[in-house]
């Protein structure tokens, strides 16, 4: 669990039960997926996207930038969404990075640290 995790641990019960998770590492940022619940059992979904990145003093610290997405938009979000992805993959093909052992871009094991996400 990240330290700044941790402190608001707290404060997350209070905006929402976790429900599921689902992390999605890329290069080198992770997004999270996470579906919460509201006090009246209603669902929504939070996006995160995390990037690691190295304090001027050596501590590793994340930059980590979330939003909201509640269930009477989820159509219009995936449309939009759907639409500027089809634009993109027309306008500039996506090159996906394939990583290999020997590859210096390649994400190495010790750049992730192991997250038990059922205790989060």
């Amino acid at each position: 669990m990240y330290q700044e995790d941790f402190d608001n641990s707290f404060s997350q019960e209070k905006s929402g039960d976790d429900i599921y998770s689902r992390p999605v590492r890329a290069g080198k940022r992770t997004y999270f997926f996470d579906v919460k619940a509201t006090k009246n059992n209603d669902y929504y979904l939070t996006i995160t996207e995390s990037k690691r990145k190295v304090e001027k003093d050596g501590r590793f610290s994340y930059d980590k930038h979330k939003i909201f997405l509640y269930k009477e938009d989820f159509e219009k979000f995936a449309a939009g969404l759907q639409e500027v992805v089809q634009f993109i993959k027309e306008k500039c093909p996506v090159q996906e990075r394939v990583y290999t052992e020997s590859s210096e871009e390649a994400p190495r094991k010790s750049d992730f640290t192991d997250v038990d996400f059922d205790k989060l």
